[in-house]
């Protein structure tokens, strides 16, 4: 199930993430879940796959998602 706005992500996406993280995430997911579209995984693919996109540009710190230094 592709997300056309971030409106759609799901809860927990959404009230953790940063917009922009959020942007990262949902493109990254789309992307994955129409690629793996013949693996029966194919969701659990996605979304693991948009959460690594997301940590390559975002980090965890103090209990928030921050944009990591360059």
């Amino acid at each position: 199930m592709p997300y056309r706005i971030n409106a759609e992500l799901p809860a927990g996406v959404r009230r953790h993430l940063p917009p922009h993280a959020q942007d990262i995430y949902r493109e990254a997911f789309n992307h994955a879940y129409a690629a793996y579209a013949d693996d029966p995984r194919q969701e659990e693919i996605a979304r693991r796959v948009a959460w690594a996109a997301v940590k390559r540009s975002y980090a965890k710190a103090d209990h928030a998602w921050q944009v990591k230094d360059a």
